[in-house]
């Protein structure tokens, strides 16, 4: 399932248990809810659910009268495989043309900037070896 490229929708989902790990589909759809104007309705965020699961996506298991369900596919690898598609697509390859477009397009905050540069600071260090 490492190729898989989820849809705008189960991404969202992903997101969500990513991030705590697991949940219900009404923690789930709650959470979606909460990050958009137009809301989405239980059912819909539940078919969603029920088809990441069918696919492989998603493990439930039975909790009382809910399914309570995790990802069965990596954040890391899912980010790093959607990454080179957009690199590949949009910046012909170049890393660099992406980065400067995505720090020219939103401002970074203070944080962003140290973290990004103690990450070069170690590519840098890492090449040197």
């Amino acid at each position: 399932m490492s190729t898989y490229r989820p849809t705008d929708e189960e991404l969202k989902v992903l997101r969500i248990l990513w991030e705590k790990k697991e949940a219900t589909v009404r923690e789930v759809n709650e959470a979606i809810n909460g990050l958009q104007e137009k809301q989405s309705g239980y059912t819909t965020t539940l078919k969603i659910m029920q088809l990441m699961h069918a696919k492989g996506l998603l493990e439930r298991r039975k909790d009382g009268k809910s399914h309570v369900y995790q990802s069965l596919i990596d954040e890391q690898g899912t980010q790093s495989q959607i990454l080179d598609k957009l690199m590949d697509q949009v910046f012909q390859g170049s890393a660099s043309k992406l980065v400067l477009r995505a720090l020219g397009s939103r401002r970074a905050s203070q944080k962003e900037l140290h973290e990004i540069r103690e990450f070069l600071e170690q590519l840098e260090k890492d090449q040197e070896n």
